[in-house]
């Protein structure tokens, strides 16, 4: 038993990419001033995690290491200055900024320079419990939360999955009338399909699996796209006739690349027009090749996009909770115990919905 009284704590740590991970014990008690101890009800698979895991990308945290930045879970212990938070239900934001240096404080908090991320700068949610700042916490009304029939678990995937894609589209200024334009509807990308919806827009989703854009044909597209079906420039052409057809600008698309993928990104920088915006949101260390001086000749613009600002979260909670953003069909729960199986089915592309694992 942890001092607290509670059952011991452990977490599954790669001790090396590619290899097993192994479960440790650890005692994550007392929390420090301004930090909480949480009991984690379930954690995410993310993209990025199969990166540290299979391709080596690098943490700054030393091996061994537990991955896993999705967490949600209840308060179990608070330190000085974060009495308040005891017992509560929390989402624990993917990227934590420090709220206190001159980036944060001019609302630039995903390039806060102090940002601590989980399974990367510090130890991750693939774990029973987890040890964090109490900054940014988001508080969970566990009354909503029962009345959308979601359980505290199915929230994890907010910390990213979800507000990863609020933030793009929010900082892009998409609204009503606009197209957007989604390559990639797995994960991240679904949910982006699904907030761009939110915020008005026409979407047309694309992607080259099948399976994923049936999954995700009744949650906010008017048109779904199988890219394989199109070759060179006829993807474009296609939804420039769409355009034409549903009363839409041929200026202005609004592009969301989430494939992580470098075939996925050179077909989102081909489909620039005039005034279009590029979202960068999916992950790869591909390279591609692309001529820059298109943004000129179109005056068009890429942006980048890392994490969210803690401050949205409630907003994308609130869409969640009054059901505007679907979560529970595209999540299943996973014993965490089976974490080195769950890593092989998403690295082979085997689940048609995000895995959440959850401490026994």
């Amino acid at each position: 038993m942890s001092q607290d009284g509670s059952k011991n704590a452990y977490r599954w740590e790669m001790i090396q990419p590619g290899e097993p991970m192994v479960k440790a014990e650890f005692n994550p008690f007392p929390p420090g001033d301004g930090e909480v101890v949480v009991e984690i009800a379930g954690c995410g698979v993310c993209h990025t995690d199969l990166g540290y895991y299979y391709d080596g990308v690098r943490t700054t945290h030393d091996l061994p290491l537990a991955l896993g930045h999705e967490i949600s879970g209840r308060v179990v212990a608070a330190g000085k200055g974060a009495e308040a938070w005891a017992d509560k239900a929390v989402i624990i934001p993917a990227v934590m900024p420090c709220g206190k240096c001159d980036l944060c404080e001019r609302g630039k908090e995903t390039i806060c320079r102090d940002q601590m991320m989980p399974g990367y700068d510090i130890q991750g949610g693939f774990g029973s419990h987890i040890k964090v700042p109490v900054y940014g916490l988001c508080e969970v009304d566990e009354v909503r939360l029962e009345k959308a029939g979601l359980k505290l678990a199915d929230l994890s995937v907010i910390a990213d999955a979800v507000t990863t894609p609020y933030q793009a589209v929010d900082q892009t200024g998409l609204g009503e009338g606009d197209l957007a334009i989604v390559i990639g509807v797995g994960g991240v990308g679904g949910y982006c399909v699904q907030m761009a919806a939110a915020f008005g827009a026409t979407v047309i989703a694309i992607d080259v699996d099948q399976g994923k854009l049936d999954n995700i044909a009744g949650h906010g597209p008017a048109l779904t796209m199988n890219a394989r079906d199109y070759e060179g420039r006829e993807l474009k052409k296609a939804i420039g006739a769409f355009a034409k057809e549903n009363n839409l600008r041929q200026t202005e698309w609004f592009i969301f690349e989430c494939s992580g993928t470098a075939a996925g990104q050179t077909s989102a920088y081909s489909l620039l027009v005039h005034g279009a915006t590029l979202s960068v949101v999916g992950f790869t260390m591909d390279k591609v090749e692309v001529r820059l001086s298109n943004l000129m000749a179109f005056h068009a613009r890429a942006l980048g996009n890392w994490g969210c600002p803690p401050r949205h979260y409630p907003a994308v909670l609130d869409l969640v909770l009054d059901g505007k953003i679907e979560v529970q069909n595209f999540v299943e729960h996973h014993p965490l115990d089976d974490i080195n199986e769950i890593f092989a089915a998403v690295h082979a592309h085997k689940n048609k919905a995000r895995p959440v694992l959850i401490p026994a």
